[in-house]
C-alpha cells in the first residue's frame, strides 16, 4: 500500500511539473469532457431519448474538451502572470475577466471545434451559436463565479484545470444537452 502511495505521489508531481503540465491538462479535459457526454448521454438513453450511445459525438465533445483544455492552460497561466496574487478584491477582479473573457472565448471555442468536426458551414455554426449561446453563457454566471473565486483564492496555478475539470464534469453535462438540443432549432420554425 505505501508503494502504491508513492508511486501516486510521484505520478501526481511528474503529471503536474512544468514539463507536463499543458499535457496533463489537456488530457483531463479531453478525458472529463467525454465523460460529461457519455453520463449526458445515457439520461437521454434512460429517457427514451436516445436509442443507443453515439460513439462519434463523444468523441466529438472530448475533441472539443481538448480545444478548451489548451485554452484554459495558457488563460490560467496569463491570468496569473497579469495578476499575481490572492487578495480578495484581486481574485474578485480575475473572476470577472474571466467570466466576461473567457467564458465567451470557451463556448466559441465548443462550437467553433465541433461546427469543424461536423463540417458544418459557417451558417450553420452561426445559427448554431445565436440558438445556444446565451443558455450556455447564463449557465456560466451560475456555476463559475462560486467556482473561480475557490480557484483563484485557494489553488496554485498548476491544479487550476484539473479543479476547473472536475467542477466542470457537471457543467459539460449540461453542455453536452444544450450542444445536442435540437429543440430551439424546432421553435424557430415555428410562426409566431
Amino acid at each position: 500500500m505505501i508503494r502504491l502511495v508513492k508511486w501516486f505521489r510521484t505520478a501526481t508531481n511528474k503529471a503536474f511539473s512544468k514539463k507536463y503540465l499543458l499535457f496533463t491538462n489537456v488530457a483531463i479535459s479531453v478525458s472529463l469532457s467525454g465523460v460529461g457526454d457519455i453520463i449526458e448521454q445515457h439520461y437521454e438513453i434512460y429517457n427514451g431519448e436516445l436509442a443507443s450511445w453515439d460513439r462519434q459525438r463523444t468523441r466529438f465533445m472530448s475533441i472539443s474538451g481538448m480545444t478548451v483544455g489548451v485554452f484554459c492552460h495558457g488563460w490560467y497561466n496569463f491570468m496569473d502572470r497579469r495578476f499575481p496574487g490572492r487578495t480578495i478584491g484581486l481574485v474578485l477582479k480575475k473572476v470577472l475577466i474571466d467570466q466576461t473573457v473567457a467564458s465567451p472565448i470557451v463556448i466559441f471555442l465548443f462550437f467553433a471545434t465541433l461546427a469543424v468536426l461536423k463540417r458544418s458551414s459557417f451558417e450553420e455554426m452561426r445559427h448554431e451559436v445565436r440558438d445556444k449561446f446565451i443558455r450556455l453563457y447564463t449557465a456560466e454566471w451560475v456555476v463559475w463565479p462560486p467556482a473561480q473565486i475557490v480557484n483563484f483564492y485557494f489553488l496554485p496555478t498548476k491544479y487550476r484545470v484539473l479543479y476547473d475539470n472536475t467542477i466542470s464534469l457537471g457543467y459539460d453535462v449540461y453542455t453536452s444537452y444544450v450542444i445536442n438540443d435540437d429543440s430551439s432549432n424546432d421553435r424557430s420554425a415555428i410562426p409566431s
